[in-house]
């Protein structure tokens, strides 16, 4: 089948080339801007991590600096530049831009499609921004990121694999060209020397590109729904998965080590749940056997029912979910930070700092 799509992935690899053309002739312009601004994407259609890493670069920075993050706000109702106050829900915002208001007090989050367009109103704001993180942009040739931070799943390199519709890329491979930093992320927590030689050989870095390997640290289930809170989780004897991310086989496989039965429910990546969607969750939950059973799902997947009435249908089931965070490996997690303060302090204004 995907053989029969060769002809179609041809035709978008050569609209692709032109599109990228334009912009490196100037014909098409990207513009710059003097505020410090990293943008972290993919050249996947997702599922490589792009949440945590944003995360992490807000850990990392907001100690000393006052930090924005700009997203597209992927799922969201509407349209144009919002910046996300304790009213909006994923249907004003989407759902990662709300789960990094909910999670970080001090960040200014906004969504705008025209990301220029965000830039300029978020410098506007009151107690404006020292630094821009620019989430899932890196497609977004209009503006010309001050850093770029490219990330690959350490299972399904971009260089290993094609572009849609005969594979999961959604941008050409030589985009990655543009890179200043390449992040292979989900990693194993440890890596041999072999595969991390044979992994960058085939991505293929240029000169001036660092690469860097990331792994997921699975944090503590937090009770979701007030049933959640009557059972001891470390009791719990079975799970049940359900979520709408991209790629699940890094989570499965943690609940493996954990659980004696581990059963999912999944749906499409950003997928916005359905009173029928829940029901279904739920006869799945009562079909499993025992007592010492729970529920568990992404921070991502809870941003869409946190303000839903649809959390009300889950009465005494306890809901839990399961926050990550980015780790970087011993032998380089104080180099990729160095890299990017090096980066901030070398481009930012006299009074940037708090």
């Amino acid at each position: 089948m995907r053989k029969l799509l060769i002809p179609i992935s041809l035709i978008y690899t050569f609209v692709l080339l032109i599109r990228h053309k334009l912009y490196d002739w100037g014909i098409l312009k990207s513009r710059s801007f003097n505020i410090p601004n990293i943008c972290v994407g993919n050249l996947n259609l997702g599922g490589t991590g792009k949440t945590p890493h944003i995360e992490y670069l807000i850990r990392l920075l907001s100690k000393e600096y006052r930090i924005a993050v700009l997203s597209r706000g992927y799922g969201r109702k509407t349209k144009g530049y919002i910046l996300a106050d304790d009213a909006h829900t994923h249907k004003d915002i989407g759902d990662e831009p709300l789960q990094y208001f909910k999670k970080f007090n001090d960040v200014k989050v906004a969504v705008d499609e025209d990301r220029c367009d965000g830039i300029e109103r978020l410098i506007k704001e009151n107690n404006s921004p020292n630094i821009i993180l620019l989430d899932d942009a890196y497609q977004h040739r209009k503006i010309k990121a001050g850093l770029n931070v490219l990330l690959t799943d350490y299972y399904n390199l971009y260089s290993e694999n094609h572009l849609i519709p005969t594979g999961i890329l959604r941008d050409i491979k030589s985009a990655a060209k543009r890179a200043d930093i390449i992040v292979v992320t989900k990693s194993p927590n440890v890596i041999t020397p072999y595969n991390r030689r044979n992994i960058t050989q085939s991505l293929r870095p240029l000169p001036h590109q660092k690469v860097f390997y990331s792994y997921i640290e699975y944090q503590s289930f937090e009770p979701f729904n007030k049933a959640s809170y009557n059972i001891d989780i470390k009791e719990a004897k079975t799970v049940l998965l359900f979520c709408g991310i991209a790629n699940t086989y890094s989570l499965e496989d943690h609940l493996k080590r954990k659980y004696n039965t581990i059963a999912k429910v999944q749906f499409s990546d950003h997928h916005d749940f359905t009173e029928k969607d829940i029901d279904m969750v739920i006869e799945r939950y009562n079909d499993l056997i025992g007592k010492n059973k729970v529920i568990v799902t992404t921070e991502k997947d809870a941003m869409r029912l946190i303000n839903s009435s649809l959390i009300k249908k889950f009465n005494n089931i306890p809901v839990f979910t399961i926050p990550i965070k980015v780790k970087f490996h011993k032998e380089e997690n104080n180099s990729f930070d160095e890299e990017i303060l090096k980066y901030v302090r070398q481009n930012s204004i006299d009074d940037i700092k708090l």
